[in-house]
C-alpha cells in the first residue's frame, strides 16, 4: 500500500490541554479540522492529557485497521515517552521501552514522534518570522539579511530534550544563510530570553516562541522578559489587548514578537510528514501477547 493512501487509517492528534488556558486546545482542533477538510484519513480525532476527550479513551472511538498517533508536543520527554504511551495502553518490552508499532486486536497502531522535533518545522518557523514583519512593517524596511532571529523555548534542567528541539531548528535555519544571526534562547536556561539584546549584532530582532499553544508563557512571561513592564502586560491581558505591539523599540533594537508556533497553518503538513515517515519506516508490528 502506498504511504500516501490513508483511507483505511485514523489519525489521532494528542494535545496537552489546560483547564487554566482556554487557548491551549486551539492548535489541536485547528489542525484536526484542516486534516479532516483534506479528506486523507477515514477518521481524525483529538484527545488531551488535561481536557476532554482524554487520551485514555480515544481509541474506543477508532474503527479503522490502522491508527496513527501524533503528539502535538515540542520535544521528546516525559509526556511523549511516558504519559501518552501509558494512557494509550502501549505495551512495553523487557527493557521497559515501548515499540512504536504495535498490534492491538485487528488494529495496527503507529506511535509517531512529536511534531516539534521534525526537521520540516524549519519552514514553519521561517513562515512565522517572515509573516510578522510583513504584517507589521516598521519605519524602515526589515530584510532578513539585517535581522537577528531568536527562537524562544522553555528549557528545563529536568529534561535535556527540552532545549534540543529549539537548538536543532536554530542550527537548521543558520545553514540556510537567510539571517546573519540565529539564536536559541530560553525561559529557564542559559542563554535567557532577555539576553537577546546583548547577543544580537543586528538592530532588528524577530522573536518566535517555540510553543504549541499561546498561554501564560507567550502572552505574559516572554513579553515581560523582553522588557515590557509587568503592570502594562497584565493590564493589556485584562483588557483583551495584545501584550506586545509590533514592532517595539527596546534597548536600541526594533523587536517583532510572534504568536506561538503551534497555530501556524504549516503544522498540518508536519503532522502528515510524521505519519508518512512512520508508515514507511517501521517493521513488523509487535503483538499484544509478545
Amino acid at each position: 500500500m502506498a504511504n500516501d493512501d490513508f483511507s483505511d487509517a485514523a489519525l489521532v492528534l494528542v494535545g496537552h490541554g489546560s483547564t487554566l488556558n482556554a487557548d491551549s486546545s486551539a492548535p489541536t482542533y485547528q489542525h484536526a479540522d484542516e486534516l479532516r477538510r483534506r479528506n486523507i484519513f477515514a477518521q481524525v480525532l483529538e484527545c488531551f492529557w488535561k481536557l476532554e476527550p482524554r487520551i485514555c479513551g480515544v481509541l474506543r472511538g477508532v474503527f479503522t485497521p490502522r491508527v496513527f498517533v501524533v503528539p502535538l508536543f515540542i520535544s521528546e520527554g516525559y509526556f511523549t515517552e511516558e504519559i501518552i504511551p501509558r494512557e494509550l495502553g502501549l505495551r512495553t518490552n523487557h527493557q521497559n521501552d515501548f515499540p512504536r508499532l504495535q498490534q492491538r486486536g485487528h488494529q495496527t497502531l503507529h506511535y509517531c514522534g512529536p511534531v516539534g522535533t521534525h526537521a520540516s518545522m524549519t519552514r514553519v518557523l521561517l513562515a512565522r518570522a517572515s509573516d510578522i514583519v510583513e504584517k507589521f512593517p516598521g519605519p524602515a524596511p526589515c530584510a532578513p539579511a539585517d535581522t537577528a532571529l531568536f527562537i524562544a523555548g522553555h528549557g528545563t534542567g529536568n529534561n535535556e530534550n527540552s532545549r534540543k528541539a529549539i537548538e536543532l531548528q536554530a542550527t537548521l535555519i543558520r545553514a540556510r544563510h537567510l539571517y546573519p544571526e540565529v539564536h536559541a534562547v530560553f525561559m529557564e536556561e542559559e542563554p535567557r530570553i532577555n539576553d537577546c539584546y546583548r547577543m544580537a549584532q543586528a538592530r532588528h530582532l524577530v522573536v518566535v516562541p517555540f510553543f504549541i499553544s499561546d498561554g501564560l508563557h507567550s502572552y505574559e512571561d516572554i513579553p515581560i522578559m523582553l522588557g515590557e513592564p509587568e503592570s502594562e502586560v497584565r493590564d493589556r491581558l485584562i483588557r483583551g489587548q495584545p501584550t506586545w505591539r509590533n514592532p517595539t523599540a527596546k534597548n536600541g533594537k526594533l523587536v517583532w514578537y510572534t504568536r506561538a508556533i503551534g497555530s501556524e497553518p504549516g503544522i498540518a503538513d508536519v503532522i502528515l510528514e510524521r505519519v508518512r515517515e512512520t508508515a514507511g519506516g517501521e517493521g513488523r508490528p509487535r503483538q499484544d501477547h509478545e
